[in-house]
């Protein structure tokens, strides 16, 4: 037997500061509820689960964040209901305004309150905020793009082509066949071709093809519309006479005729009493001679004015011959008939062929232009009080344009119209969603501008122009259409996000919890073996103490 080393004891020690240290492990678990309190007790775990808490906190407060963007959508969408219903309000003050009966003073009068309305939309898009921030585009783009361009467009639009498209069925009864004119805004020269129409030739029917109508926007301005342009000489004016090329190149064989027919019926369409005047100040045998029909052309005004009395004349004499007048020409021209065939089935055999009508224009224009009256208000138009005996139609109604049907781009029964796409790119307010925990979890979004400049209603005008006012009322009432559906599916977006963290978060706190959580029944079992162990354990460690204790009955011997 030994004393200088108790082994027993040694091991009984051990064995009681294990059970000890694995009933404090234990203890630990219970009172924390994790599984891993250090790294010790499990690294690998120890860093997944904090991996994964970064996760679940990251998400938490991508959730915050996105609830915080939903309310920003929320304020702006109120606004844009706001400003949607003002627009409406507008839209009905412009309707009434239109209404004929309705003195200068009482549109002025409905002016003045969508003027209010006009500076309630201003207030709302600069003012409207959420946390101190504008939550709307301070961009004043037009959504009409260039204000010049846009009053161009206008004419076009409302009124121009489709008045003269009316006009030229009505008085010549031929239309286009449903072929697509490109309409070009060209930045032109001051002084130029105001317009033009440009075209290929179909030689196979004399037809034009890849119509362009083309508007030198330098001489086109301003625009002044209803009209357009300036007095005698309006744009609506200017494009009847392109039109009437454009009906005349896809009804007929275009290309076969005279200079002198096209140009002369581009102007007989809305009348040119007022360039024949001017240009006849030397004399009209002398006008006549000097510009022959059957000569060169020359594009001067001359040769216009000329071409315009000849048709004119053109005009009564198959009236006088029991006919309709130049209609009688062009129908039979656009049931392919020659130009010769035409006039003289027109006037009844009068003339054989163009070669005779013009014998007799040389012969007698002098005179029928000298029995034209130059000086009153009527342009000369077809149809008009001078030409036909009908009602006067001066500079400014030789177009009805206030009768058009304000449709926008499909605005012709003979043609396809490709206009081009002036409208302004309105400035955005650009914001980013931080929706996840991770620096690309992100969420892009944009809010527009809303004031009256970037609506493109700062030209608003109920006195003069209600009907152009009701248009560009439906186009903003549209792009504030647009911005609420855009702000509507930006917040569908965020509630499919929010519902998407939320069950991230669920779904990782569960995994984090199967890593880093304790489990109890285990635990209370393992606290309750290591609490007998360590019982056990201190009653041994004393029993092997006492194991030296006999070594002392040796000695008392």
């Amino acid at each position: 037997m030994q004393i200088n080393t108790n082994t027993l004891a040694m091991h009984a020690q051990r064995q009681l500061e294990k059970s000890s240290n694995s009933l404090t492990r234990t203890l630990a678990r219970l009172s924390s509820g994790l599984r891993i309190n250090s790294a010790m007790d499990d690294a690998a775990g120890q860093a997944s689960a904090s991996r994964m808490d970064a996760k679940i906190r990251g998400e938490r407060q991508g959730l915050r964040n996105v609830t915080d963007n939903a309310s920003m959508l929320q304020v702006t969408e109120g606004a844009l209901a706001k400003v949607s219903d003002m627009l409406q309000r507008m839209r009905e003050l412009s309707v009434q305004a239109a209404n004929g009966t309705l003195s200068s003073p009482d549109r002025q009068a409905l002016q003045a309150e969508a003027n209010q309305l006009l500076q309630g939309i201003d207030q709302i898009g600069r003012e409207t905020e959420f946390n101190g921030q504008q939550v709307f585009s301070q961009s004043t783009t037009s959504l009409g793009g260039d204000a010049d361009k846009r009053a161009v467009m206008d004419g076009l639009q409302l009124g121009w082509l489709e008045a003269s498209e009316r006009r030229i069925k009505q008085f010549y009864g031929i239309q286009g066949d449903g072929a697509t004119m490109t309409v070009n805004l060209n930045p032109g020269t001051p002084g130029g071709v105001l317009a033009s129409v440009s075209y290929g030739v179909n030689l196979a029917d004399g037809k034009s093809v890849n119509l362009s109508l083309n508007i030198e926007m330098a001489d086109f301005t301003p625009a002044n519309l209803p009209n357009g342009g300036s007095a005698p000489f309006y744009n609506d004016r200017v494009i009847a006479h392109e039109m009437v090329h454009a009906v005349m190149g896809r009804s007929m064989d275009f290309d076969a005729l005279p200079t002198w027919f096209k140009e002369g019926s581009a102007e007989f369409i809305h009348g040119a009493d007022e360039r024949l005047a001017g240009d006849v100040a030397g004399g009209a045998a002398n006008l006549v001679s000097s510009n022959s029909l059957g000569g060169a052309w020359a594009s001067d005004s001359a040769h216009y004015s000329v071409a315009y009395a000849a048709t004119r004349y053109l005009h009564q004499q198959v009236k006088q011959a029991g006919g309709g007048g130049i209609k009688d020409v062009m129908q039979a021209l656009n049931g392919g008939a020659t130009l010769d065939a035409a006039i003289n089935s027109a006037t009844k055999g009068k003339y054989a062929d163009e070669s005779a009508f013009i014998t007799d224009w040389t012969t007698n224009g002098a005179a029928f232009i000298g029995s034209m009256d130059l000086s009153n208000a009527d342009t000369g138009a077809v149809g008009g009080a001078d030409a036909d005996g009908g009602t006067v139609l001066t500079a400014e109604t030789a177009l009805d344009d206030n009768n058009a049907s304000l449709s926008g781009a499909n605005v012709l029964q003979g043609f396809k119209l490709d206009f081009p796409d002036i409208a302004g790119a309105t400035g955005q307010n650009f914001f980013t969603v931080q929706s996840g925990s991770n620096a690309g979890d992100t969420l892009q979004g944009s809010v527009g501008a809303v004031n009256v400049a970037s609506l493109g209603l700062q030209d608003l005008d109920l006195d003069k122009l209600a009907k152009f006012a009701i248009f560009h009322l439906d186009q903003a009432l549209d792009y504030v259409s647009q911005e609420r559906a855009k702000v509507g599916g930006m917040m569908s977006r965020l509630d499919s996000a929010s519902q998407n963290l939320q069950s991230s978060t669920e779904n990782a706190s569960a995994a984090r919890s199967r890593i880093l959580d304790a489990d109890y029944a285990q635990e209370t079992a393992n606290q309750t073996r290591q609490s007998v162990l360590q019982q056990a354990g201190t009653a041994m460690l004393a029993q092997a103490n006492s194991q030296s204790q006999n070594v002392l009955r040796l000695l008392q011997v």
